[in-house]
């Protein structure tokens, strides 16, 4: 059986029996509320709110105040809790807490990208746009551009792309250069 905290009459008495309080409950409260996933200072405001419902029933004897007091104020605690996290969960609603719009996302801006590919040369930007633009396969690239082959029209395909990226690495770009 749990021994009952004095709160006197003196100031000094008050002040010793919330410290025992605090002593005795706010550790299990602060693990209650880390669990629920609240912050430490999630957990002070709660256990303050709990300890100035406690002494106010305590005083005015409105409530009937369990043996345990310790065990009473984690139940308050844990009871405030609930009520604020089903508030702020009211508040804001899922939809909008994952709700990505595409205003949000950078897009890469098509006159950026068209303006490095320009650098690899007209012939190159021809062969990439079949390539990656009209998804053309390698075999009909090959025709198109009069290679001797597959193997020829992959390597002057590569050969290109390395003039995109040679390109890209002297101006030191990053992705965060070709969106808008």
């Amino acid at each position: 059986m749990a021994t009952e905290i004095n709160f006197g009459r003196s100031a000094a008495d008050r002040e010793k029996g919330f410290i025992a309080l605090y002593k005795k409950a706010f550790p299990a409260v602060a693990k209650y509320v880390s669990k629920m996933g609240g912050s430490f200072d999630d957990a002070k405001d709660i256990f303050q709110d709990a300890l100035v419902i406690f002494y106010e029933k305590k005083v005015n004897q409105s409530g009937i105040v369990a043996t345990n007091e310790q065990a009473y104020l984690v139940g308050i605690a844990k009871h405030l809790w609930s009520r604020k996290f089903e508030e702020n969960c009211a508040l804001t609603s899922l939809d909008k807490q994952f709700d990505i719009s595409e205003e949000d996302e950078l897009q890469p801006s098509s006159f950026k990208i068209l303006h490095y590919l320009e650098t690899a040369g007209q012939k190159c930007m021809e062969l990439l746009k079949a390539f990656y633009y009209d998804n053309l396969p390698v075999n009909t690239i090959a025709e198109l551009f009069g290679y001797s082959g597959i193997r020829s029209a992959t390597v002057q395909k590569y050969k290109c792309m390395e003039k995109v990226r040679e390109t890209i690495k002297e101006k030191s770009l990053a992705y965060e250069d070709f969106v808008e």
